[in-house]
């Protein structure tokens, strides 16, 4: 296998490597694989709240493995949640091809991912995009919303005025129209794209989205994380079309496993992807909105990996 890199990429070298539309082929790509072998991921619990991610995966020329930690309380001593590293490897060889940062990956990944959801199920691609917490993952939305499907307005809501008003003045810089609002729920109906990727630490988000509103719910990864509120997860449920991103949101799910629904019940974006029977037969409301419930998994750190393990002539964004 040939590769552009041979080494550790900081965090803006693996950024660069990643743009977002390769990535969301790439991941589209990976969910057509049948080589791809993911495990469920270790979770191991810290003392003090946080926990340590351990995942691995594979396909038939490149592995992985990730491991990072996921500390809430980071966020009032001014750290990073999420920390760690993602290592690449050549199947065939053993050789180590790259060490990835874990951050920039997670963060590229999981928008990546949305954004392929959106460009799949979006009925309104155009927005106003809501962005629920303006940390790294809105930041990497909010670029990949724009990169992706070219929205350029933007509605930004947080409970630190000076992260929201931090990507409003990113946003300016790439010269798309943006705003901090104060209250999300009530921006939910002017809104016909939405993001939510706070801490989850406590429900936020307690209103209706709109009926053509695409929703990609990215702060809950734990089954006792939550952001959207039962309520709101019920009347979805019946009205609106639920998804998941892998299986393993079965039992990680937090929204909507607290809101009591039958998470094992629903598609996945591999379902969307394959057009398989269990999205054929999935119930769709012609009206409803599209919630799309990410938790995150091994598969999509794969799918960067491979753009990475691609020669350069490969990584045209």
């Amino acid at each position: 296998m040939t590769s552009t890199y041979n080494g550790m990429l900081d965090a803006q070298q693996t950024a660069d490597a990643l743009p977002y539309r390769l990535l969301a082929r790439e991941i589209e790509a990976l969910l057509q694989d049948p080589s791809v072998d993911v495990p469920p991921r270790i979770v191991q619990a810290l003392q003090g709240g946080g926990s340590l991610f351990v995942m691995p995966a594979a396909d038939a020329r490149v592995a992985i493995a990730k491991l990072i930690s996921f500390t809430p309380g980071n966020v009032q001593r001014a750290l990073p949640t999420i920390q760690g590293d993602i290592l690449v490897f050549d199947v065939q060889t053993g050789q180590r091809i790259a060490l990835l940062d874990g951050p920039t990956v997670t963060a590229r990944r999981t928008a990546a991912v949305s954004l392929l959801a959106a460009k799949k199920l979006a009925r309104r691609r155009d927005g106003p995009m809501l962005i629920v917490g303006a940390g790294v993952q809105g930041k990497a939305h909010m670029e990949a919303f724009h990169a992706g499907l070219g929205v350029q307005e933007f509605r930004v809501a947080s409970r630190s005025p000076a992260s929201a008003d931090a990507l409003v003045k990113h946003a300016m810089a790439l010269g798309l129209q943006a705003r901090r609002v104060m209250d999300p729920n009530a921006e939910l109906a002017n809104c016909s794209l939405v993001v939510s990727t706070t801490p989850a630490q406590q429900v936020v988000l307690t209103s209706r989205p709109r009926s053509d509103a695409f929703v990609a719910a990215v702060g809950a990864f734990t089954p006792r994380m939550v952001e959207w509120s039962a309520e709101v997860c019920q009347h979805l449920a019946h009205t609106g079309t639920l998804l998941v991103d892998t299986r393993d949101a079965d039992h990680e799910a937090g929204d909507l496993l607290q809101a009591g629904v039958d998470v094992s019940a629903l598609p996945t974006l591999a379902d969307v992807v394959g057009q398989t029977a269990a999205w054929q037969m999935a119930t769709r409301p012609a009206d409803g909105p599209v919630f799309f419930k990410s938790c995150g998994w091994a598969g999509w750190d794969l799918a960067a990996a491979r753009c990475i393990a691609r020669p350069s002539t490969s990584n045209a964004p």
